[in-house]
């Protein structure tokens, strides 16, 4: 994941946008958009037109005074269009209201009744990710950790590639993630070598094509469909 944050200081909802959206598997959308009064409804329309064109919708939420600030916002969407979440375990608490004593798995629980797929880091203790009401504990990678920078950004880019490529359950998709964002912390920098993203993208290659139904239902998938071999990312 590459980013420049000058790049989309501020979103209008027009056409160029629209069909964007409509040639798209899924629209991701930054929770730190919600900084800029100016996008507040061009988020609203964009994932309105998502959910109308079939696009999944993918909210993270960036950060946990953006989310105290933003959060009745952060909950309208979410709980109105969006089909994935993404929040390390203090964004998670703020999301759901929940005091430092509670969990990420209790947050991640909690989310998971108003959207369909929920994924909460929790850095060197692992991770959870919710599919409708069934929460998965995923251990962490092995690392020797060097920069903590885009760890986040890498797994939630684990979970999607994951979800695009067909992997048949929530516990390969969220190793996979694990994978990447250890990858990412155990280097300076946040961009993938290329030998990292081939060897990546060809461990998806190797996992069972029986889809878990859930999945399907979430990607609108009425048949199995078979991933392509697709061997760089």
């Amino acid at each position: 994941m590459l980013s420049y944050q000058g790049m989309s200081s501020i979103v209008n909802f027009d056409t160029v946008l629209a069909s964007a959206i409509a040639k798209s598997r899924v629209l991701v959308v930054e929770g730190y958009l919600w900084e800029i009064s100016q996008t507040i409804d061009a988020i609203a329309q964009a994932c309105e037109a998502a959910c109308q064109q079939g696009v999944l919708v993918a909210l993270t939420a960036s950060d946990v005074s953006c989310v105290t600030r933003h959060r009745q916002q952060f909950l309208d969407v979410m709980c109105k269009s969006t089909d994935i979440l993404f929040a390390n375990a203090d964004e998670a608490r703020a999301l759901c209201g929940f005091g430092e004593n509670s969990t990420p798995e209790q947050a991640a629980k909690h989310l998971n009744q108003f959207c369909p797929l929920v994924s909460v880091t929790d850095g060197a203790r692992g991770s959870y990710i919710g599919l409708r009401g069934e929460l998965v504990f995923i251990p962490p990678a092995p690392c020797v950790p060097v920069d903590t920078c885009g760890a986040g950004d890498a797994y939630a880019a684990g979970v999607l590639y994951g979800l695009l490529r067909g992997i048949p359950d929530v516990k390969g998709m969220g190793d996979l993630a694990a994978r990447v964002a250890a990858i990412v912390v155990g280097q300076q920098g946040t961009r993938l070598k290329e030998e990292a993203a081939v060897e990546l993208a060809e461990s998806v290659n190797s996992l069972s094509d029986l889809l878990d139904t859930r999945l399907m239902e979430l990607m609108g998938m009425k048949d199995q469909v078979q991933p392509k071999k697709i061997s760089s990312v």
